[in-house]
């Protein structure tokens, strides 16, 4: 057997071992139904004893370690999450907080940034694609005329399609009252001159096109999706004003507004839309709460509450939420100790992400930390198998392959669905 055909023996065989299940015992891979991801991204890293996995309280005055606030009861049970999380309490039998979510990066936030993105650590020659552009590639938009993939938030390039190309990329925006730049023609470019410019990339394609014939018809392809999208069809989405001021009130923030921005590009059939949560940095540090960042962390946390809940009414209401799975996630989280200026350090080999609707069978809570927060005592979650949960949620068989060019990759790196989630 030559070189090349043992190392896709090699990704073959892995990528059959990545389809097992965590939390259940059926080998075959798992196929959920959901249609669409609306990923919640908080950028900073979001505190777990703070949110969705509070502990004793703690004293940042005293040095003593634990959670910042108080916790309260939720719709399930033996779950409690922290108090400034109220709206999101009654609703939690709709959703999982992920607890023992782990990796390996711990002060490098863009390196644990791409590691959330693309499920791989940063290393070697090959661009991984993001989640995102992954769902893009294989699922496509569920509807014409619309783009696959949108982020609403700043570009990046851990949000990009590495190897998958242009065509899983992304189109972005920062502003909610008004679509992504470029769909449109400037109105200083006339129509001749428009022309003008058409027939100088003609040329520019012929010339190149023996050498780089795939890589211009990408191109290609690409420029040609965003010329449909900048229709009057997908460019409604960005209309807000249509929407009752009661239910965009109950939204609320321009996070939330973001948010309200995302249900209605579902509704016009993108598969994949992030929305980032820490654009304004409502409590002057975002979620990396250092120091005095963490005085108002309870105005980051609220802001969530009220956009997340609100959302998943909205789309609950509308019929939408098995069919759209919601995802809440963040570089790593924060340790229990307080620092000497009484916020909290970094922490990843323990923190929660947040899965609701998508189909699945939702439970309150997965996973188990120790006392303290720290070390995972019941059913850790690698960052593939989170990816995996997705992939499976969305029908994405978790075992297949992608092509970069001749080699072939395994969908994730070894992960395994929350099997539990399936039943």
């Amino acid at each position: 057997m030559d070189r090349r055909k043992f190392t896709a023996s090699l990704a073959g065989l892995a990528g059959t071992l990545g389809t097992g299940v965590a939390g259940g015992g059926n080998p075959s891979p798992l196929r959920g139904k959901a249609e669409h991801v609306i990923s919640i991204w908080l950028g900073g890293g979001m505190g777990a004893l703070d949110t969705f996995d509070p502990k004793r309280e703690g004293d940042p005055a005293r040095k003593k370690a634990g959670s910042y606030y108080p916790s309260i009861p939720t719709a399930v049970s033996d779950v409690r999450v922290c108090e400034h999380l109220a709206r999101m309490a009654p609703r939690m039998d709709r959703v999982t907080a992920v607890r023992t979510v782990n990796h390996t990066v711990i002060d490098e936030h863009a390196a644990a940034t791409n590691r959330m993105h693309t499920g791989r650590p940063v290393g070697g020659s090959t661009q991984y694609p993001s989640l995102g552009s992954v769902v893009a590639h294989e699922k496509g938009p569920l509807e014409g005329g619309v783009p696959p993939y949108v982020v609403i938030g700043y570009p990046n390039v851990t949000r990009g399609p590495g190897f998958l190309g242009a065509k899983a990329g992304y189109i972005y925006l920062t502003d909610t009252s008004q679509g992504p730049a470029g769909l449109s023609r400037p109105e200083q470019i006339t129509q001749p001159r428009q022309n003008r410019r058409n027939d100088l990339l003609g040329k520019l394609r012929e010339a190149g096109a023996a050498e780089r014939a795939d890589k211009v018809r990408e191109y290609d392809e690409a420029i040609g999706q965003l010329g449909r999208l900048g229709g009057p069809d997908f460019l409604s989405a960005f209309k807000m004003d249509g929407e009752p001021a009661e239910l965009r009130r109950d939204y609320g923030s321009e996070f939330g507004q973001r948010c309200l921005l995302a249900r209605r590009l579902v509704e016009r059939g993108v598969r994949f839309i992030e929305v980032s949560h820490n654009l304004n940095f409502l409590n002057g540090a975002g979620w990396d709460v250092h120091n005095e960042g963490i005085k108002n962390q309870h105005l980051l946390i609220r802001e969530l509450d009220s956009a997340f809940s609100a959302l998943l009414s909205d789309l609950e209401n509308r019929r939408l939420l098995d069919k759209t799975l919601l995802v809440i996630t963040t570089e790593f989280g924060r340790p229990p100790e307080f620092d000497s200026g009484g916020g909290r350090g970094h922490q990843a080999a323990a923190f929660s992400c947040v899965l609701a609707g998508g189909g699945l069978s939702h439970r309150g809570a997965w996973g188990a930390t120790d006392d303290s927060g720290k070390k995972i005592i019941q059913d850790p979650v690698g960052v593939p198998d989170l990816f995996a949960t997705i992939y499976a949620a969305l029908g994405i068989d978790t075992g297949k392959n992608l092509m970069d060019g001749e080699r072939p990759v395994p969908l994730t790196d070894m992960g395994k669905p929350i099997g539990a989630l399936f039943s």
